[in-house]
Order: C-alpha cells, then sequence, then structure tokens
C-alpha cells in the first residue's frame, strides 16, 4: 500500500512542478513526463504502483493541463484524443512494466533456487567423494594389514623356527649336514620374501609418487623378451616357455629394464597358476604405432569380472589355484600396470586362443623409424 502512495505522490509532486509553466507547456510534453512516472514507478514498485500512478496521473492530467482547466470536462476533440491516448497508454506501459518488473523477480527466484540447488548437489558430490575415498582407505587399510600379518608373520615364523632349531643345537649336534642345510635353505627364501614384500611396497610408492625416473628410449624388443625369458628359467619347473618373434623384431619406445621387469612379472603369474606340463607363450607382434607383447598361459583362466580388479593393490586370486608355493602379495599386477601407464602404453587381461586359456597384453608405443 505504501507504494501506492510513493507513486501517487510522485505523480502530484511532478504535477506540481509543471503548474507554473501551464501556459508554456504543450500537453503532450506533460503526458510523456507523466507517462515516465508511471513506467518508473510500475518498474521499480511493482504493477500495482504503477497502476496507481496511472490513475493520478489520469487525473492530474485532465484536471490541470487539459482546457476547460481545474475541471473534470475535455473541450475539443483534440484534447478527447490527447487524453484517451494517454489513458491507454498509461495504462499499457504500467502493466507491461509491471510484468516485466515480476518477470525480472521470478526469473531471479529461479536462478537463486539453481544455484540453491547447485549447490546442494556440489556438496552431495563432495560428501559422497569423501565418503568414498574414506571407504576406499579403509579397504586399503584392512588389505594391507591383511597383507603384513600374511606376508611379514610367515616367512618371519619359518625363519624364527629354522634360526632357533638352529642354535639350539649348535652344542649338541643333533643335527646331521643335511638337516643344517635344509633350515637355512629356508632362511634363504622366506629372507628373499622379505625382500620381494619390500621391494613391492617401494615399488608402488614409487608409481603413486611419480618417483620411476624412467629412460624412455628406442629399445630392441627382442632383447627386453631375452632378459625376461632367462629370468624366468628357474620358474619353469616342468612347464615349457614358448617365444614367438617376429623375423624383424620391431623397438619400442620405452625403458628397456622396466618393459622387462614387467613381462618378467607376467611370465611369474602364468607359471603360478598353470599346471605341470603346460606351456606358456610370449609373443610379439606390431599395430600401427604400436608393439602388443603377450604372454599366454594354460591355466585355469580368470574369471571375466576378475579381469579389471587384478591390476589393483593387494587382489589376488584364490590360493587354491596356485600352483606353487607363495601367493605374493598382490601388488605384481597393479605394478607392472604402473610401469606401462607411465610408458604411454596399455595392460589387458583377456581370454586366449590356440589352446591357451588366458592372455595379458602388454600395448607400448613402437620407436620411430630412424
Amino acid at each position: 500500500m505504501w507504494r501506492s502512495g510513493i507513486s501517487a505522490g510522485i505523480v502530484l509532486l511532478v504535477t506540481a512542478a509543471f503548474l507554473p509553466f501551464r501556459e508554456h507547456l504543450n500537453p503532450t510534453e506533460v503526458a510523456l513526463t507523466l507517462l515516465l512516472v508511471v513506467l518508473f514507478a510500475s518498474t521499480l514498485l511493482g504493477s500495482t504502483s504503477g497502476l496507481a500512478a496511472s490513475v493520478v496521473g489520469i487525473l492530474c492530467f485532465n484536471f490541470f493541463f487539459l482546457p476547460p482547466y481545474h475541471t473534470f470536462n475535455i473541450s475539443g476533440p483534440e484534447n478527447w484524443l490527447a487524453f484517451g491516448t494517454f489513458v491507454i497508454t498509461a495504462l499499457i506501459a504500467g502493466q507491461l512494466s509491471g510484468y516485466a518488473r515480476r518477470r525480472a523477480e521470478e526469473s531471479e527466484a529461479r536462478q537463486r533456487e539453481i544455484e540453491r540447488l547447485y549447490d546442494e548437489l556440489r556438496m552431495a558430490f563432495e560428501q559422497a567423494s569423501e565418503a568414498e575415498a574414506l571407504r576406499r582407505s579403509e579397504k586399503l587399510k584392512s588389505a594391507l594389514l591383511d597383507a603384513v600379518t600374511h606376508d611379514l608373520r610367515t616367512p618371519l615364523t619359518s625363519i624364527k623356527a629354522s634360526v632357533t632349531t638352529l642354535l639350539d643345537d649348535a652344542n649338541q649336534t643333533m643335527l646331521d649336514s643335511e638337516s643344517r642345510e635344509e633350515f637355512l635353505d629356508i632362511i634363504n627364501e622366506e629372507t628373499d620374501r622379505l625382500n620381494d614384500f619390500i621391494e613391492g611396497m617401494v615399488g608402488i610408492a614409487k608409481i603413486e609418487a611419480d618417483a620411476l625416473n624412467l629412460a624412455r628410449r628406442s629399445s630392441p624388443v627382442d632383447e627386453i623378451v631375452a632378459i625376461a625369458a632367462q629370468r624366468a628359467e628357474k620358474l619353469m619347473g616342468d612347464r615349457k616357455l614358448q617365444v614367438d618373434m617376429p623375423d624383424e623384431p620391431p623397438n619400442v619406445y620405452a625403458d628397456a629394464a622396466s618393459v622387462a621387469e614387467v613381462l618378467f612379472t607376467l611370465i611369474d603369474n602364468a607359471a603360478k597358476y598353470s599346471p605341470d606340463d603346460t606351456r606358456i607363450r610370449i609373443s610379439v607382434s606390431r599395430a600401427a604405432d604400436a608393439v602388443e607383447l603377450s604372454v599366454d598361459d594354460q591355466g585355469r583362466g580368470i574369471p571375466p569380472e576378475m579381469r579389471d580388479k587384478i591390476f589393483d593393490k593387494f587382489v589376488r586370486l584364490e590360493e587354491q589355484d596356485i600352483h606353487r608355493t607363495g601367493s605374493g602379495l598382490g601388488l605384481g599386477l597393479a605394478i607392472a600396470k604402473g610401469i606401462v601407464e607411465s610408458q604411454g602404453g596399455t595392460i589387458a587381461a583377456s581370454d586366449g586362443s590356440d589352446g591357451f586359456t588366458t592372455r595379458f597384453t602388454v600395448t607400448l608405443p613402437a620407436a620411430e623409424d630412424v
């Protein structure tokens, strides 16, 4: 209500300001000025205030500026035309201005609502991300605790038992030389397991800290395969390692030592999960601007739902699937993936072919031909 009063008051002030100059003013000039007041009132104070300004403006315009003055009578067709035009224009302009203001207010309200919903959605995503990060952190802690409990305690228990037996027998000579050598072999093997555990943890830490310091250069793929195959000979047992190499082996643009380590990890895994008297195949092929190195085995295979998960930290397949002692930490494939991806490559598991059940494929950039 007070807004309508303000609008009417402004119209009266403008009317009072124009009255002393009435004889020198054209009614059209007065009408246009009053229309501006109506527009401002509608825009700034609302359509109701604009309507009030229109009504007061119509009355003032008729009473003070259309002859005969100080009456609501109108003389002459030109004055009727001016009055009618003013009335229609004032009412329409007031309503249109008020409508525009309402639309602007509605638009601002919608914008505020959108911003509020966006803030809520952003907060929900942040909370969900924090919850997911916390869940993964707890899962990682649990996996790490399980790994440390199993993979540290088991070798330490064996080492402790062997050392204790040897110390107890130091002066009693109850053990023959063969038994002593067996206990020393146990200590040596379990120490190697502890060393592998530490190297695995350091490897993961380097990958996550982006501190591998790889020296990428053009490297002959046949030399990389030869290094990995020679190192893996002691893992084969009764299995046969087959190498399929093209007549003109390509070069990869990568760090040769780290790629050989990845290849050895894949051969090691193939030996773990393959029965005796089976084949493990290493094959090399060129594909466009990349080189593919594949390791196939004839084990039980990897379930499709596990083919991505096995590259996560501390993920291992069931113990009963392992055909030689020592399951490992579940870090080997995670480290391999980190090494390959740091050199612009990919690694994936899939079904094998030609009598093989599982294939791991490493794809690396090919070196440019010199």
